[in-house]
């Protein structure tokens, strides 16, 4: 990035998350003065965490495909792409000496696989740009003459109004590396409409072990013990996950999730996670059927069960027949009474649509994302909020979520660009007047 020339125009970016930093980036490319504050002794920490086990950057979708990951937000969240969309991002990479592939699943990641070294060169690309960093500073709100209230270590610290705000906050979840949406009741105090922040690509706790087609008396709530002792971390897969909701909504999809103490997560939950998150909100529970056999074929396993075992017992009749054992046979057992998983039709029926009740989200404070936030209808096209000229949001702090997958982080740096440049269009405008 070159060096912009000196301004007189400042701009103050709260929050070194991607999307705070990808607003500062083009500010300053604008060349507006900016200062980036952070609550953390460091910017990125979730973007860190989320490159843990490989940075997800983008996914390889075409668009509209890619932009229909949005859901109800796909409209507006596909003006952001258009500034910034899944090739772009991988050209931006590029820039700053990181190469990418696309892997099988059609995700993008950096070759590397890791988050660190693209935050290390973008990080020394906005120093060397001139954005100054202030960490270890939590956000207040604003003081009676417009200035911005910060905490810190030394106690509060009040910084002159600047001609610009972005807040780049993030949502709720993983509080502990600095989203913790403290900022919900600031904004809403001087007007601006939030939605209320709701867990989003999360886990569930799991209900009564019922199914009315099962004609099944009610199991205690959750797991049983032995089971949780046995498999809790464990994954489960290959499974496919069907939802028919009551009023309309569907998934379908194979994958894997992961049992824990008290319900399910993972990757293939995730995936279903607004649909169920707004079944239960609504009526109380989601009810979810699982294909321990997706590969197989509804009259295969029907013949397979039935077949003759001789002495052989069930458990061992089904290992050797059909492959189901350890995690799969105990969700049998979970599930059916003695008398139903002695029944063939009934057991070879729950393997290829066995039954869980979701009755709740696991906390927002655990969710992989966040869901609900500053409404899309309460901002500009440029992001700047309606009741704040002046003062600009991006990334997960928005009311938009999407699944896993590369979507959200492509979305939130595409927020943050097109808050920069809204910011910078705006001072423009301003300057010009």
């Amino acid at each position: 990035m070159s060096q912009p020339s000196p301004s007189s125009k400042s701009a103050i970016v709260i929050g070194g998350g991607p999307a705070g930093l990808m607003a500062a980036e083009r500010l300053r490319a604008a060349g507006v003065e900016v200062d980036v504050y952070d609550a953390m002794a460091s910017v990125g920490r979730k973007f860190l965490l989320a490159g843990k086990g490989g940075l997800n950057l983008t996914h390889s979708e075409d668009r509209p495909l890619f932009d229909s990951r949005f859901a109800e937000r796909s409209n507006s969240v596909a003006a952001w792409l258009n500034e910034l969309d899944g090739p772009g991002l991988r050209a931006w990479a590029a820039e700053l000496g990181v190469e990418t592939f696309v892997g099988s699943s059609g995700r993008v990641f950096p070759t590397s696989m890791k988050a660190a070294p693209l935050l290390r060169a973008w990080l020394h690309r906005l120093r060397e740009a001139g954005v100054r960093f202030h960490m270890r500073k939590r956000w207040l709100g604003w003081a009676e003459d417009g200035g911005l209230r910060f905490a810190g270590e030394g106690g509060e610290t009040l910084v002159t109004k600047p001609d610009v705000v972005v807040l780049a906050l993030g949502g709720a979840s993983w509080p502990q590396l600095g989203s913790n949406g403290a900022w919900a009741p600031l904004l809403a105090q001087r007007g601006v409409e939030i939605a209320p922040l709701r867990a989003a690509n999360c886990g569930f706790e799991l209900g009564a072990r019922q199914d009315p087609s099962l004609d099944q008396a009610v199991a205690p709530i959750g797991w049983s013990e032995l089971f949780t002792a046995r498999f809790a971390g464990l994954p489960v897969k290959p499974v496919a996950l069907h939802f028919e909701g009551q009023t309309g909504r569907q998934f379908a999809r194979q994958g894997e999730f992961v049992i824990t103490e008290d319900g399910i997560e993972g990757s293939l939950v995730y995936a279903a996670s607004a649909l169920l998150r707004e079944e239960i909100a609504e009526f109380g529970q989601a009810l979810i059927h699982l294909d321990l056999l997706p590969d197989r074929s509804v009259d295969f396993v029907a013949a397979e069960v039935a077949r003759p075992r001789g002495p052989r017992s069930l458990s061992t009749h089904l290992k050797s027949r059909l492959g189901i054992e350890g995690l799969k046979a105990g969700l049998l057992r979970e599930v059916l009474s003695k008398e139903q998983y002695g029944d063939p039709a009934t057991l070879a029926a729950t393997l290829k649509r066995l039954p869980l009740r979701l009755v709740a989200a696991r906390p927002v404070a655990e969710a992989i994302s966040t869901a609900g936030g500053v409404r899309l209808e309460a901002l500009t096209a440029g992001l700047m909020l309606k009741q704040l000229p002046g003062v600009f949001c991006a990334g997960e702090m928005l009311d938009w979520e999407a699944p896993t997958g590369g979507y959200l982080l492509s979305a939130s740096m595409a927020s943050g660009r097109v808050a920069g440049e809204g910011a910078a269009a705006w001072l423009a405008g301003r300057s010009a007047a």
